[in-house]
């Protein structure tokens, strides 16, 4: 397991539940706008929002963005350490910045110092991007194994001056690349993981390559915070995480939907009638499993441990409730009796 950091209110690692991140997209300086998104993100879910801090106006503008926002904010520092500074004395609740790029060592020593006197986590980000050059000169490339060992150069930095309040990234273009880079992590160290693919792409494919990079390392067990890259509307990336830990089995919030693939036996219109439950079940906030099944034949069977579902016939249909037929309808009745089994649920 790994060690616990405490994001404002927010925990990461040490057994803490798998918590969503986002990025706001305005001009941080802008308050009015970004606080707008900032709530937005939380509306949709988000427990953790970062925003850049290029610079002083952005970091001076910290304080108001922390008295309205309804979650804890993280600062998004690169190169100049004295951003990072103005950001803690505004009362920021964790910094994102690579250590080794803010120049001397009384630089990393100032910035440690002052989030050590504020309990503010510093979260080492490494792109496989941007790595060093003698890491690439050496590796022959942004090989996982040369981000771990830039991510691990940044952490001793920061454990020179006492800091061990650290969380960590190692992001990467390519799943395969990113989810070796963390498997090696956090099988060698307990440093909490903030889990990324960089540069993912826009909501369609970024969502697939974070589902599979983000969604094959929660599944092995490893990651304690996620942030799903999109070039879309931040929102869409709150969506997408809790998609994934949905799918995952990480969060349980709302209803599941399972819908067989159809095959030959089919004989109802199964995929809009799949669409329409879909729908219908962004109002039902219960903890529960709905199956749309293509036929009577495995329907129910397949389908048991789902609470209640439907399974299709020629123009006829059944209704089920735990893998038991409670009652044979019309076609055009299946989608509302199924929707009435819910409410009644």
């Amino acid at each position: 397991m790994s060690r616990a950091i405490h994001v404002g209110g927010v925990s990461i690692g040490g057994g803490a539940p798998v918590s969503v991140q986002s990025m706001t997209n305005t001009p941080t300086h802008d308050v009015e706008a970004t606080l707008s998104q900032i709530r937005a993100l939380a509306a949709a879910g988000c427990d953790i929002v970062r925003v850049a801090v290029p610079d002083m106006a952005a970091a001076k503008a910290v304080g108001a963005l922390k008295a309205g926002s309804p979650v804890p904010l993280v600062a998004d520092i690169h190169f100049d350490y004295r951003l990072a500074l103005e950001a803690a004395e505004q009362g920021i609740d964790k910094i994102r910045i690579n250590p080794g790029n803010i120049g001397a060592p009384d630089r990393v020593e100032a910035v440690a110092k002052a989030c050590k006197e504020r309990g503010i986590p510093i979260r080492v980000g490494v792109n496989g991007g941007s790595l060093e050059k003698d890491l690439l000169a050496r590796y022959g490339g942004p090989v996982p194994e040369a981000m771990v060992e830039s991510a691990l150069g940044h952490i001793r930095l920061l454990e020179r001056y006492g800091f061990e309040d650290i969380c960590v990234s190692l992001k990467a273009s390519s799943v395969p690349t990113t989810m070796r880079a963390y498997w090696l992590m956090a099988e060698r160290y307990d440093y909490p993981l903030h889990l990324g693919v960089t540069e993912a792409g826009t909501r369609e494919t970024g969502e697939l390559k974070a589902a599979a990079g983000i969604g094959g390392l929660l599944a092995l067990g490893i990651g304690d915070t996620l942030r799903v890259s999109l070039t879309a509307d931040p929102v869409e990336e709150v969506y997408a995480a809790r998609r994934i830990l949905k799918a995952i089995g990480l969060r349980r919030e709302g209803p599941e939907l399972i819908a067989c693939p159809t095959c030959g036996r089919t004989q109802i219109g199964l995929i809009p009638m799949a669409q329409r439950v879909e729908e219908l079940l962004k109002t039902v906030d219960k903890p529960i499993t709905v199956a749309v099944m293509g036929c009577v034949v495995n329907g129910p069977g397949e389908a048991r441990h789902a609470d209640v579902g439907l399974a299709g016939g020629k123009g006829e249909g059944v209704l089920f409730k735990r893998g038991q037929i409670v009652a044979k309808v019309p076609e055009d009745q299946l989608v509302p009796g199924l929707m009435k089994l819910i409410e009644e649920l």
